[in-house]
């Protein structure tokens, strides 16, 4: 085998076809060894792998003094997850927590450090103090167990469900912290998609505390975005399509198989894809090329070095099982995967799918927005927000930027697009405006707050046409919104989820975090973060 060697090629037809979106201080001055590129005062720094790396390295050396500044317990300790630097000097810090050395659920937090090493704030997912009488459990695991699959089948389809061995936990996501057990039940969803459904259950008592799926369910020739570029590399006689600019991301061949690593797509002449859904290589072409367009978003934009922050390149799997009509991200492997749609002819590869399924990733590196409640809506919101993101970045005259969701994919038949930020409800089941009981829809609905937040911040309220589409953004009291543009509002989206959001962030504390993030990149008072206020009082959060 001779060595790998990146390289891009062309593709021509239809790109990534959106699929089924459905489908959380002490160490802040440390320095790099290279000077990072200058940006905004309050923009985050587009730090190297190098970079990021000895951030964490000294927060990890600071992480026992900085439980002490925090004022927590004696049986606590912080596991440094993330860091983030501001242009400014802020760094900010996120950590998950221990008590005991038991894994707390709900107890993340991020800390925010001034350029001198004065916590500014902190950020937590929690107020409540992190104590349990003891951390002996009165429920034996295998009870715990068999209870969990029991109630984890009921989402689940006829095939059996598998429980793993309960991990015991401190549970401090609601109410008081209580000692509990988090049993993974893997299994098969009733579409198909696969599941690592989370039953949280009191390890006193046997009951169900909460319940979340880890599973989130976003020259050659594409079927939805024409002739592309892509990232490939020389391998034996022939060409790969592992992505050596991108930090190795790879796409796969799964050969409508439901598990396994898939094989490696091959070319001899590096030229991929005929633009037809039948030819396999023509899926790949489109998450393949999805994945580069998603990539490289994150890091111009963002100053993101890869979904992790960390350089390294994720997986995309084509030809997931059979009339498969889904896609879905798994933390678990660092990839996405994708089906072929109905009869196995409409490949859910499409450009914002990708990015939809790609900013899940994100997200799980990030805030961990838990999937279920308000923050599972805000969750998807996130990816819904990130794809239209994408696909306005990409500039491809083959699949334009707008703000419809999974418009290219037809996955429900008939034309329409999967979902609409500017009028969420216009899908029949997404909420336009918040309300009580939006945290009880599925998240794939509960979004809907989300995205027409940023369509109103975006662009503003009434009726008007963008891009040959056209629009109308009503409001929940009526009173008109003027937008403050996409490119801001994507940064401001992108600051509060990295920095000021946590696991459990409902809407309330989403505008909360982004009022935070306007602020730092704008300054209080600014016009932006009036137009923030205005936007989440227009879907009714205040």
């Amino acid at each position: 085998m001779t060595p790998r060697i990146s390289r891009k090629t062309r593709v021509t037809g239809g790109a990534i076809a959106a699929a089924a979106l459905l489908a959380a201080g002490i160490a802040g001055t440390a320095g790099a060894s290279t000077a990072p590129a200058p940006t905004k005062d309050g923009s985050p720094l587009k730090l190297s792998a190098s970079q990021r790396t000895e951030l964490l390295r000294d927060a990890g050396a600071a992480k026992v003094q900085m439980a002490k500044e925090l004022g927590l317990g004696s049986q606590e300790k912080l596991v440094v997850k993330d860091v983030i630097k501001d242009a400014d000097g802020t760094t900010h810090t996120r950590y998950d927590r221990t008590y005991a050395g038991l894994p707390v659920l709900g107890g993340d937090l991020v800390v925010h450090t001034a350029k001198g090493g004065a916590v500014k704030g902190t950020t937590k997912s929690t107020e409540k103090s992190i104590k349990v009488a003891s951390t002996t459990a009165k429920i034996a695991p295998t009870a715990a167990a068999q209870s969990a699959q029991g109630l984890a089948a009921k989402s689940l389809s006829a095939k059996k469900a598998d429980a793993q061995a309960p991990q015991k936990v401190v549970w401090a996501a609601s109410g008081s912290p209580v000692l509990a057990y988090d049993t993974v039940v893997k299994g098969v969803q009733k579409d198909g998609t696969p599941s690592r459904m989370h039953v949280i259950t009191d390890a006193n008592s046997g009951k169900k505390l909460f319940q979340y799926d880890d599973i989130r369910t976003g020259k050659g020739e594409s079927e939805f975005s024409g002739s592309v570029d892509l990232g490939t590399s020389k391998e034996g006689s022939g060409f790969t399509l592992t992505d050596a600019d991108r930090g190795g991301h790879k796409t796969v061949n799964l050969g409508n198989s439901e598990s396994g690593e898939g094989k490696a797509f091959t070319d001899e002449d590096d030229k991929w894809g005929t633009g037809k859904p039948d030819n396999p290589q023509t899926a790949a072409v489109d998450a393949h090329y999805g994945a580069a367009e998603t990539w490289d978003y994150y890091k111009k934009v963002h100053g993101r070095n890869g979904i992790k922050g960390d350089g390294k390149g994720a997986t995309s799997r084509v030809h997931y099982g059979k009339n498969y009509v889904n896609a879905f991200w798994d933390d678990s492997c660092f990839c996405m995967t994708y089906g072929d749609g109905e009869g196995d002819k409409a490949p859910l590869t499409a450009l914002d799918v990708a990015a939809h399924e790609m900013s899940h990733g994100v997200t799980a590196a990030t805030a961990k927005l838990e999937y279920s409640g308000e923050s599972g809506g805000l969750n998807e919101g996130t990816s819904d927000i990130f794809g239209t993101s994408v696909e306005f970045y990409a500039k491809n005259d083959k699949d334009p930027g707008d703000y419809l969701i999974g418009e290219k994919i037809n996955i429900n038949g008939d034309g329409k697009p999967l979902r609409y930020m500017d009028k969420p409800s216009k899908d029949g089941q997404s909420k336009d405006f918040w309300d009580s009981k939006t945290g009880d829809l599925d998240p794939h609905y509960s979004s809907g707050v989300a995205n027409h937040f940023f369509y109103l911040l975006s662009e503003g309220s009434g009726p008007k046409e963008i891009g040959g589409v056209k629009y109308d953004s009503p409001t929940a009291d009526n009173k008109k919104v003027e937008g403050i543009g996409r490119d801001k509002a994507e940064k401001i989206w992108f600051k509060a989820l990295t920095e000021y959001m946590t696991s459990n962030t409902d809407y309330k504390a989403a505008r909360e975090a982004t009022i935070k993030a306007a602020t730092d990149l704008y300054k209080a008072g600014s016009p932006e973060v009036k137009g923030v206020e205005a936007a989440w009082t227009g879907v009714a959060v205040k």
